[in-house]
This record gives C-alpha cells, structure tokens and sequence, in this order.
C-alpha cells in the first residue's frame, strides 16, 4: 500500500510509492499464456478497448462506492517486468516459448495504455464502466487481474462502510476494529484505508494510521482488567493535579484514596451495593486513569456492567474531575447495548445534576461486540444512547458479500466492436467504446445514467433524450435532465497520470456529496428502488444489430 497523499495533486512521470506485492507478475497465469498465444499469432500491435464494470450492486442495495483508482495509477507508473520476473517466467511457461517473447515482456511499457475513469468515491451502478482501459491488445490484457484485484475489495469495503454511515447517521461516530479478524495483513490495511474512505471516523490499525493519515484510536482490553486482583496491586498512588488552564501544579495527591471515597459515595447515588462492585476492576481503571488522565476510556463489562463496571468508572472519573481531568466515556463490548447504554446514560447524568459536573451528562459510549448494519439499524429503533460503534468482522471482511465481482471484458478489437453472447442476459456485455453520462433532474437528484456510443452527441441540459433499457425493448423513456454530467475522464495517457489525484479527505467528503445525489429510496436498507441505468437509442440498435449477427441461427427438422 502506498500512502493516499503520496501523488495527490501530482502530475508527472516520476515513479509512485506503492505495495511491492502490487506487480506485474501479480496477475493470473491464463494472461500471460493468452500474452503468449497472442505473440506468437501475430496480434502484437493489435489494439483494444477493455470495460471493467460489476453486474450486481453489493449487500442487496442499489448502489456501489467506487475506490481504488489512484492504485490503478500507481500500478502503471510502476509497469515494468525485472529481470528475475523474465528469469521465473521461463522456469514456469513451457520450454518452447520463445525467446523473442521474453525479450518483448522485458521491454514491454503502458506508453500506449489510455485509461479512462469515474472519479473514485463516486457513487456507481451495475453495467457502468467504471475503468475504459484503450491500448495494444497484448498489454490491456496483462492489465486485468491486477486491475480487478485493485478495485474489488476496495469499492466493496468502501461501499459496506458507507453503509453503516448510513446506517449511523452523521452524529455517530465509527471506528474501524477489523485487523484481527482481516484477510492477512494487506487486507487489514486495504480494509482500514477504504473504510476511512468510505466514512469512518478513525481506526485502531496502528500501521493504516501511519501510511494513511488516519486518526488512530483504542482502548483496552479485557486482559488489562483482569491482569489486577486488588488496590494493593497498584504500586503508585499519587497523581498530580492539573489547574483549569491544563498545567500541572506542584501538588501530587492520593489518586486512589480519592477514587475509593467517591466510590463509596457514587454508591449510594446510582444505588448499587458496593460489595458487589469488584476491586481488581477497579484497580485496573485508576491505574488506567493514571496513565491516560486526558484520555481515559474504561472497558466496563469484564465482570458486570450495572452492578461494578458503571460504579467503577463513574468512581474514576468524578475522581479525575476533582483532579482537574476530563474522562472520556466508557466502553460496552457484551450484554443489551441498548439498555445497557440507556441505563449507563441515565447515570451520567444523574451524577451531573447532583455534583454539579454539567459534560459529565454527555461522557462518550462506545460500543463494540459483532456489529452489523442491522444491528445499528435495530439499536436505532431501541433509541439507544452510544456516541460511537467499533465495528470489526463484519465491516473488514464483509461478511453479507464477501465479492463484488468487477468483470473486464474485451469491447472492441481493431476499432471493430465485440460483444459477448449468453443465455443469462446479465451477462451480455455492451460492445464498443462508449461514453457515460449521469442525467440529473431539477432537484438535484440523479434520475438516470446513459450509455452513448463514442463520438454521439452528448445529451444537454433540458433537452429530452430518449433512454432505453439495454435488453427489454419496451422499456424506454424520455428524460429532460436539469444538469447532464461526464462520467468518464481521461486519468492516465501517454505514460503519465494526466490529471491531479484528489487526497483522502477530498475522497472521503466526494463520497459523503455523491450519496447526497442519490434520492433516499435509492439507499434505503429495505427493498431499496433500483437505479436506471440506460443505453440511447442509436447504441441500443447498435447492440442489437451486433447480437444477431453474432448469435447462431437454429434449425428444426
């Protein structure tokens, strides 16, 4: 992985930064055999255009966020077969390969390559080129696997986090939790990239913080809890105080005499038996507090919530106030985060009123345990009190729709289109170079995209065009959009990136804007409206015209 800065805003030849597993040779071998088989046919200048495009949009929604663009970029900066490539692929193709075809990988460039692309963060749908890759035959091959491997994960996460900042809502905040439970280590890191792309505040990916320029947050864990069994294992008690300005005074006071006294007061208060409240836990907490005064976060469930967690923690930190700190929150990783987080919020806010802390009402929960979309969606519906979810598993590894399953399929060869033909009118590609526009309505919304054959006149602001479905002839309707938008940009010709790359904070708030673009029944989690995706009227002939000239003819007897 390379850092989202790393060429933002650059336009240049100069070799981008990026995952040294990402390489030429990181590809299937099926290219580079049908790399040979083209050589050897004598198709070494032919051209092609190639569409990289999904057929299904992901977790039975009606939109997809697309991301991985700039590793696309990266990747063709850094084209290039070394000389232990050339060396492994002769121990692995055939002996009778020719030596000729090394000697053409070895100085094979993407000179020629043009890559057409949407914007990444842009909000996409099912048939829609996303990548139009025009070049000789033999190197847009050698492009696809990387490609697809470089945009499938990346728009799924992005899209699954999106989701769940949908899900959400803008107040909540969202952590990404999922190293542990990732795919290896380069999943782990694509994962915190694309999360954070997609709408998540921050990650516990030490590593994904460093190369991204992610906000890096965490807490504890229940290890660290259970690692104490009483006060006497604490072997410092003083803390020193801090006046209002933020500064340390000189004096140092008995931190864990004033955590026990509050403790016994809190009590009564919040009305739990303190016999019940464990001491370990909460020795754990003061010397957590000791540690992190500015930033202390407990993890309150290692033995029970209501009746020692809570206790423990509200002892801690109004002990933290008296000394000058603020806490931050608590942290719930079990239990009915609904109730629990109600019934936590309830007490902030009766110690608050009645000593007087005012922010301590609005102290931070966070929650954590197995989340998914629906659970935030049912938490919702509890109107529950959490400030933050830390969402894992279900986030990193997709769990609801483990592939997106982005295709590339040759359009056309030698300026001739090609189309492909099957049973499963899903999988009947459009052929030909085309060019896409997002038809807009007055309202800002986005009300259909459309296909063009290259080279037709695009659409214009109210005028009305005729749209029609690809396949089903009588679907078809006249649209006057308000706005007619380009979707595809030159992002890559003459062997250099042609266009600045926006940073990760520009991705991330284009993602938040093109949802906005969206009507709500589009994003909707249930039974969501399915976006029209549509072809003109003079490329709808067009296919047809070239299905039937390529489609066999039956006979009976």
């Amino acid at each position: 992985m390379s850092t989202p800065t790393e060429g933002a805003g650059k336009v240049g030849h100069q070799r981008q930064k990026q995952n040294e597993i990402i390489q030429p040779l990181l590809t299937d071998l099926y290219q580079l055999t049908m790399a040979y088989a083209y050589f050897k046919s004598g198709k070494v200048h032919d051209t092609a255009v190639f569409d990289l495009f999904f057929r299904k949009n992901p977790f039975s929604g009606e939109f997809t966020i697309f991301a991985g663009l700039e590793e696309c970029i990266k990747f063709l900066y850094n084209f290039r077969y070394s000389d232990s490539d050339i060396a492994y692929l002769k121990q692995i193709l055939p002996p009778y390969v020719k030596e000729e075809f090394f000697h053409y990988l070895k100085n094979l460039t993407v000179e020629d390559v043009t890559l057409f692309a949407i914007p990444e963060g842009s909000v996409v749908f099912p048939r829609v080129p996303l990548l139009r890759v025009e070049g000789p035959l033999i190197v847009v091959q050698l492009l696809e696997t990387t490609f697809l491997n470089l945009i499938n994960y990346s728009s799924l996460i992005a899209t699954n986090a999106a989701r769940f900042r949908m899900a959400a809502g803008k107040r909540i905040k969202l952590l990404e939790f999922g190293l542990r439970r990732a795919q290896g280590p380069d999943g782990g890191l694509s994962a915190s990239k694309y999360a954070y792309l997609g709408g998540f505040d921050g990650t516990s990916n030490v590593l994904a913080g460093k190369l991204f320029h992610i906000p890096v947050k965490g807490t504890h864990a229940h290890a660290y809890i259970s690692s104490f069994s009483a006060l006497a294992d604490l072997k410092t008690r003083d803390l020193a105080v801090q006046n209002e300005n933020g500064s340390d005074l000189i004096e140092r006071r008995d931190f864990v005499e004033a955590c026990t006294m509050r403790r016994d007061q809190l009590a009564a208060l919040l009305g739990i038996l303190l016999q019940e409240a464990n001491d370990g836990e909460l020795a754990a907490f003061i010397s957590y507090a000791m540690a992190f005064p500015d930033g202390f976060t407990a993890l309150v469930d290692t033995y029970e919530v209501l009746r020692s967690g809570l206790l423990n923690f509200c002892a801690v930190a109004v002990a933290l106030s008296d000394f000058g700190y603020r806490p931050i929150g608590i942290r719930l990783d079990s239990g009915d985060l609904a109730y629990l987080s109600n019934r936590a919020r309830d007490a902030f806010r009766k110690i608050a009123d009645e000593l007087a802390i005012p922010w301590f009402s609005q102290l931070s929960i966070v929650a954590s345990n197995d989340i998914n979309e629906e659970t935030i969606l049912s938490l919702n519906d509890q109107h529950h009190q959490i400030d933050c979810f830390g969402i894992g598993t279900h986030l990193v590894t997709c769990q609801k729709q483990p592939a997106l399953g982005c295709v590339y399929k040759l359009v056309e060869i030698n300026k001739q289109p090609k189309i492909k033909l099957s049973e499963d009118l899903e999988k009947v590609t459009i052929p030909g170079r085309k060019d896409i526009y997002r038809l807009y309505g007055s309202d800002g919304h986005a009300l259909i995209d459309l296909m063009q054959k290259h080279g037709e006149p695009p659409p214009l602001a109210g005028n009305r065009v005729l749209c029609r479905h690809p396949f089903l002839e009588s679907k078809r309707a006249y649209v006057s959009p308000a706005r007619v938008e380009p979707l595809l940009h030159i992002y890559w010709q003459n062997g250099t990136c042609s266009q600045p790359l926006p940073s990760m904070e520009q991705l991330r708030h284009r993602v938040q804007h093109q949802l906005g673009t969206i009507r709500q029944d589009h994003k909707r989690n249930l039974n969501p409206t399915p976006y029209k995706v549509s072809v003109s009227d003079s490329l709808y002939s067009y296919l047809h015209k070239l299905w039937l000239q390529n489609a066999p003819i039956g006979e009976l007897s």
